[in-house]
């Protein structure tokens, strides 16, 4: 495990890009099979895949989102408000996820 530094966090792809697919792999693994692999799918690889994860300070991290997240999943057999549910744990948990990897919340 890389030792986490904040300002080398601004620079993340270069220093940390191992850090950040382990998150949102376990992010991905957490919710496999309780939805539909269709949607989760949708989230990870036409939503997630826009995201930015930043570092807010004391051990916090907030993922933003591209625009549009419901548009850019296409055409799903989810109502709205069940993707805006989803999504919003699935960024929860990536950020709960970015917590444990770099050792800020080791308990869950």
């Amino acid at each position: 495990m890389t030792a986490f530094d904040p300002e080398k966090f601004e620079d993340k792809y270069v220093h940390y890009m191992d850090e950040l697919q382990a998150a949102y792999k376990n992010a991905y693994q957490h919710f496999h099979g309780r939805y539909d692999s269709t949607l989760l799918k949708a989230i990870d690889r036409q939503v997630l895949d826009g995201s930015e994860p930043f570092y807010e300070g004391d051990g916090e991290f907030r993922v933003e989102l591209p625009e549009n997240p419901r548009e850019r999943a296409g055409d799903l057999p989810v109502d709205d408000e069940t993707f805006d549910a989803v999504l919003q744990e699935f960024v929860d948990r990536i950020e709960l996820e970015l917590r444990r990897v770099f050792e800020f919340d080791p308990a869950e």
